[in-house]
This record gives C-alpha cells, sequence and structure tokens, in this order.
C-alpha cells in the first residue's frame, strides 16, 4: 500500500483549520494525527520542531510546515471546485488579501481574544484596526457573493476561520454590526457540509499508533 500524508492538525485553531478543508475538497486522502498542544507529541516535535499546527508530512519526507503551503499543495493535486482560480483576479491576489488577513487582522485579533495579556490601548486599537478591515471585506462582498470571485475560492477559505473566531467572541455583538455581507458569507461558511466535514471530535493521537483516516464527510461539526 502506498503510504500516506500524515497531517498533524489541532480541530480548533484555525491554520489548521484551513489546511483541512483545502485537503477535503481535493479529496487528498491522508493520515490526521489529532494532537493536543498543551502535551505535543514527539511524533510532532521529530517532523516540526517549532511544535505549532498544521504541519503535513509527505510520503517523501517533505514536510510543510505552513498551513497556505499544505492548501497549496493540496490544491494542485486537485482543485474540483476551482479555488485557485477566482472569477476576479488572480492567485496573487488573494495571497496578498490572506497576507492582510494573517498579518494584521491576526495581530489585532490576538489582543481582542486575549485581553488579559495586552496593554487597554493596544486593545483599543487592535479593535479599530479589526473592525476597519471586517467593513472592508463587507465592503468587497457588495460585488460578487465571495471575496474575490461569483465562487468561493482560496481567499474565502483561507481568511473564514479567523473571522469565525472574531465573530465567536461575542455573538451578540456580532450580530449588531453593520456588516450584513460579511456576516451572510460567514453564515454560509458555516453551515457548509464541507465546514462540517473537517471539524469532527477526535481523541487525541499517541506516538507510536495510527492516526484516522481523512478527509471524511459524514457527521456533523459541533
Amino acid at each position: 500500500m502506498t503510504a500516506l500524508p500524515v497531517l498533524y492538525s489541532f480541530r480548533r485553531c484555525p491554520y489548521a483549520m484551513r489546511a483541512r478543508l483545502a485537503l477535503a475538497v481535493s479529496g487528498q486522502a491522508c493520515e490526521l494525527r489529532e494532537v493536543v498542544l498543551k502535551n505535543k507529541p514527539q511524533g510532532l516535535l521529530q517532523a516540526s520542531p517549532k511544535g505549532t499546527v498544521p504541519v503535513l508530512v509527505l510520503p517523501g519526507g517533505e514536510v510543510l510546515e505552513q498551513s497556505l503551503d499544505i492548501m497549496l499543495w493540496a490544491l494542485s493535486q486537485r482543485d474540483p471546485e476551482g479555488w485557485l482560480t477566482p472569477s476576479q483576479g488572480n492567485l496573487e491576489d488573494m495571497q496578498a488579501l490572506i497576507a492582510e488577513c494573517d498579518g494584521p487582522f491576526k495581530h489585532a485579533l490576538d489582543r481582542c481574544k486575549y485581553p488579559s495579556r495586552y496593554p487597554h490601548a493596544d486593545i483599543a486599537a487592535a479593535r479599530a484596526t479589526a473592525e476597519a478591515w471586517l467593513g472592508l471585506l463587507d465592503a468587497r462582498l457588495s460585488a460578487q457573493p465571495h471575496l474575490l470571485s461569483t465562487h468561493a475560492a482560496l481567499a474565502d477559505m483561507a481568511i473564514a476561520p479567523f473571522v469565525r473566531q472574531f465573530a465567536g467572541m461575542d455573538a451578540d455583538w456580532w450580530a449588531a454590526q453593520p456588516w450584513p455581507r460579511l456576516q451572510a458569507w460567514l453564515a454560509q461558511w458555516q453551515a457548509s457540509d464541507l465546514l462540517a466535514s473537517v471539524m469532527h471530535k477526535l481523541p487525541a493521537w499517541v506516538d507510536g499508533t495510527k492516526g484516522v483516516p481523512f478527509p471524511h464527510r459524514a457527521g456533523m461539526a459541533d
């Protein structure tokens, strides 16, 4: 039997979520190893000493340690829904928008989500930054139903897990914001079968054992 790629993942991590989404939509079979980040298994640390997820170990031994690299690798194998070919712009445009998410927005998100770790002034500035960027996303959606396309593409799937995390901090506050298009975009993604298929609760992987087959489509997200 041909060896499968091994994916080290953590269910709620938005970086790991985006990697699982791309692997699932591509239909790329792999062995999923769910890790507990407070008690990282040696298998993860041997593959990637930095000890963060996601990490994808390919059968030839190559290790992909960045979530976007995993997404692009999976979609290079098979891209049945055209995630790499948006109807507006191109891959570089999507990567630029994702960089805004992973840079300034993620910086702001961390300060809003974990306020006890940062000075009050930093949190106020971070919230303003995050709200301004979310407003720009809402404006983008006025021209088409997805961020850069008439269909869901790489930018949507890479950014949605982080918008979900921000919205989840205070559901009532999120619902009251003047971003109807962004709220509908997020709700549609959260209700999708694809997201449900990558959000199964799994037992923590133990060194020396097999992980679980992935992707799987049965069941619903919690």
